[in-house]
């Protein structure tokens, strides 16, 4: 009621205000039924009451929007506001001339202050005398208006009581409140609570005692920086004042935090602890609190870090190798680096030794630098490969590795399954083989096998394992290796595998080279990043001047291709490359076939058939078969068979003074059955040793026949017999002999003869197939003969032939 008294007083006093005319003064009045603040969601009306006549209007928001307003009288007018949900502002307009200045109101929504949740509150000693009380709550939900706290303490010191005092916290938000302030440490009881306050009203929070003992907290510890060994750690802790529990807790990088078991109770206000069991060559930090006998604990105190000490490293690398290619004499071993666990320190370098049992010398060892993951050594049968890691406490234990291998069962059915980014490599041991010391199973991406090696090595009864980090769009190959006792070795190889696969980026650029009637085209590998998986074939389109397309299909592991038996003319060429799906083309390019001619080999042929054809007409002229002779006569060797030597002259030696002469007459007037030609040798005076080797140019011709021949044609031409000279390469004297004497008769020696006995067997063997004479149709003109021929008593002079010529 006194409310309603309170509004109609208001309106009765702007209604008589409205009446009197505007004279410079403020146009009209504007309120609220509820005020200025009110909560959210209610609704209630704003009216606005004008001091002079005008046409009156309402307007609410930024910028002012036109209101629908309701009339309350002549000079009032009002608007309902219905479920308000945020801060508004109101104003009211009369529109005249000169216009006066509008009447606004703001008006602000929120709501009533929650009741205080989770008061708590901890005693920090500060000193033996005082401490510091700190209290938080959780003031509750946010009511958008500006709010007000006020913690109420009330004191219990022995009989004596103090308070309530207050603590004014002043806030706007969620957030938790705090407040702090001084306690004597002679007070045994504390009560506390909240009071929260806005416009709209307040509320208090339910009423909380402790005792004091209850909420003591001591001062955090302060610890010193521990000496450590390989593992353990010393760590000194200091406090200001006694206390009864200390813990300690300490954590590398990867684990959480642990609690120290020894850390239990503690008398001193400083005490230094041994943490064990800790592992080399690590990180670890350290941290403490303490608390008394009752109370809280105090907060942790400050971290601090150091490391361990290194050790020897416990174990030998994870070592594998390549095998060396087809034109290599070295091998590839690769080793992983150790995790922390394993090395127990930082290693300094890697060393290498190569022993073969061939050597009888202790082989060197390599150093290598600690970044470095692979070495290449030479391939030898029957080699071995060590590897040590080093850190600043030692070698690991070697790791070795051998070339000699025996055969074995490899593993068998060997399968791939795909995944999103990763690949499951499954396999089963041979039914034959004995079971296997170990299974390495190796990958890496296609083509890059030296430069991404990567292998995992599992036990003898794992027959599967999941790789992953495999890249998408990636081809991949690797291989299961089975390991036995006895240096056996084999393996099982897969091949195209990727995860991810789309068209290749572009095609291969090709480079062609024409050959006759062939186009020889070679390409070279997709970049890797263009390739978007496991390559499948090639193909290669070929498209004439007249648009005839064709294509030819490669495999993947191709490099080359060879178009044969293509017709002369304009080309273009180009290429694509399929996963499972194909390409785009590559760079196309052009070429011209041009077919061979074979006007060449004709002109050949013609001037060929003409050139045999005129030596056939030069040679029916005589002249010209003389020119022929003498010029081959000029190629022939000086060196011509000997034919005293034949069966035929030493026949003739037999019968003094008379050469029989077997002719073989081509004439077919003469047979076979006629008895032989004798020709009567008639001795000449010798002349001077010095001159036998002209003496066949001048000595006169001097031939009878036997007196039992008739007389005919003469069918050879006339030849000069000529008495030989005896030559003695060892002598000076040079004796004329006679064929009428029983004297031996030497003959002339070709020059350049050895072993004449030789000679003489090998020559009686040729004589007797041959035939002094020639046909005489062999050529139709007499035939002329350079060579000097001597018998054993007759040399003949074959110059006689040209000279009777």
């Amino acid at each position: 009621m006194a409310i309603m008294f309170l509004a109609w007083s208001v309106f009765l006093s702007f209604t008589v205000l409205a009446v009197q005319p505007c004279n410079g003064e403020k146009s009209c009045v504007i309120w609220s039924s509820a005020g200025p603040v009110v909560q959210r969601g209610s609704t209630f009306k704003v009216y606005c009451t004008f001091n002079c006549q005008c046409k009156k209007s309402m307007r609410s928001g930024h910028p002012p929007t036109p209101q629908s307003h309701n009339k309350f009288n002549s000079t009032t007018i009002y608007f309902n506001v219905v479920n308000i949900t945020k801060n508004r502002t109101y104003s009211c307009h009369c529109n005249s001339l000169p216009a006066p200045d509008p009447c606004g109101l703001d008006i602000s929504a929120g709501y009533l202050p929650d009741h205080p949740k989770n008061l708590k509150c901890i005693y920090k000693i500060k000193n033996t005398e005082s401490g510091l009380m700190v209290c938080t709550w959780s003031r509750g939900r946010d009511t958008y208006l500006r709010n007000s706290s006020m913690l109420w303490v009330r004191t219990v010191s022995g009989n004596h009581t103090d308070g309530p005092e207050s603590n004014i916290v002043s806030s706007k938000g969620t957030e938790v409140l705090s407040v702090s302030f001084d306690v004597s440490r002679s007070v045994q009881l504390i009560s506390v609570w909240v009071e929260a306050q806005n416009p709209l009203g307040s509320v208090n929070s339910s009423l909380t005692n402790y005792t004091l003992c209850d909420i003591v907290m001591p001062p955090a510890p302060v610890l010193v920086q521990p000496k450590c060994s390989s593992r353990e750690c010393i760590i000194k802790v200091e406090q200001s004042m006694r206390m009864q529990h200390l813990q300690i807790q300490y954590r590398d990088e990867q684990q959480t935090w642990t609690n120290c078991p020894d850390s239990v109770a503690q008398t001193n206000s400083s005490r230094v602890r041994s943490i064990s069991s800790l592992e080399p060559y690590r990180l670890y930090h350290f941290r403490a609190r303490s608390k008394f006998s009752t109370g809280l604990w105090s907060q942790w105190s400050t971290n601090i870090s150091s490391w361990t000490e290194e050790e020897a490293p416990a174990k030998e690398l994870d070592i594998w190798f390549t095998d060396p290619a087809s034109d290599s004499r070295s091998m590839r071993v690769y080793w992983k680096e150790a995790n922390i666990s394993i090395s127990r320190g930082k290693i300094i370098e890697y060393k290498v030794s190569v022993y073969s049992p061939n050597l009888t010398f202790k082989p060197d060892v390599i150093n290598i630098s600690a970044d470095t993951r692979s070495y290449s050594v030479p391939s030898c049968a029957g080699c071995e490969v060590t590897v040590w890691a080093r850190n600043s406490k030692g070698l690991s234990p070697p790791a070795r590795i051998t070339t000699r291998r025996t055969k074995a069962e490899p593993p068998q059915d060997v399968r791939v399954t795909l995944g999103n980014y990763n690949i499951t490599i499954s396999w089963r041991k041979a039914k034959a083989a004995p079971l296997p010391s170990a299974y390495i199973l190796e990958w890496y991406p296609e083509s890059h096998k030296l430069e991404e090696l990567r292998w995992v090595r599992l036990g003898k009864n794992d027959y599967h394992t999941i790789i992953t980090g495999i890249q998408p769009y990636e081809c991949y190959e690797g291989a299961v290796y089975a390991l036995y006792n006895d240096s056996g070795l084999s393996r099982t190889r897969f091949k195209g595998v990727a995860t991810l696969w789309s068209a290749p980026a572009a095609g291969p650029s090709v480079q062609e080279t024409v050959e006759g009637n062939k186009v020889k085209i070679t390409w070279s590998d997709l970049p890797r990043d263009q390739r978007m998986g496991c390559i499948t074939k090639y193909t290669i389109y070929l498209e004439n001047s007249n648009g005839y397309l064709q294509h030819y299909s490669t495999p993947a592991s191709e490099r080359t291709y060879v178009i044969k038996d293509l017709p002369s003319g304009d080309y273009s060429l180009w290429m694509t490359a399929t996963t499972g799906n194909e390409s785009r083309a590559g760079q196309k390019v052009k070429f011209f076939l041009k077919q061979e001619t074979q006007l060449f080999l004709l002109l050949m042929c013609v001037v060929t058939s003409l050139f045999v054809l005129l030596l056939l007409c030069l040679c029916q002229s005589s002249a010209v078969k003389q020119r022929f002779w003498e010029f081959f006569q000029c190629l022939m060797l000086d060196v011509v068979p000997d034919p005293a030597n034949s069966k035929w002259a030493k026949e003739c030696t037999q019968e003094k003074g008379k050469l029989n002469l077997q002719l073989q007459l081509s004439d077919s007037s003469v047979t076979e059955e006629e008895e032989p030609i004798l020709v009567d040798v008639e001795e000449l005076p010798g002349q001077n040793s010095d001159t036998s080797t002209n003496v066949s140019s001048q000595l006169p011709l001097q031939t009878s026949l036997s007196p039992d021949t008739v007389p005919a044609t003469r069918l050879y031409p006339l030849t000069t017999y000529i008495k030989s000279f005896s030559h003695d390469s060892d002598s000076s004297d040079h004796t004329l002999t006679s064929l009428d004497t029983n004297t031996t008769v030497g003959y002339i020696s070709s020059p350049g003869l050895g072993n004449m006995e030789e000679v003489d067997q090998e020559e009686e063997e040729e004589s007797e197939d041959m035939y002094f004479f020639s046909s005489p149709n062999t050529f139709i003109e007499p035939m002329k003969f350079g060579g000097k021929l001597t018998l054993d008593a007759v040399k003949i002079d074959c110059s006689g032939f040209s000279q009777n010529a």
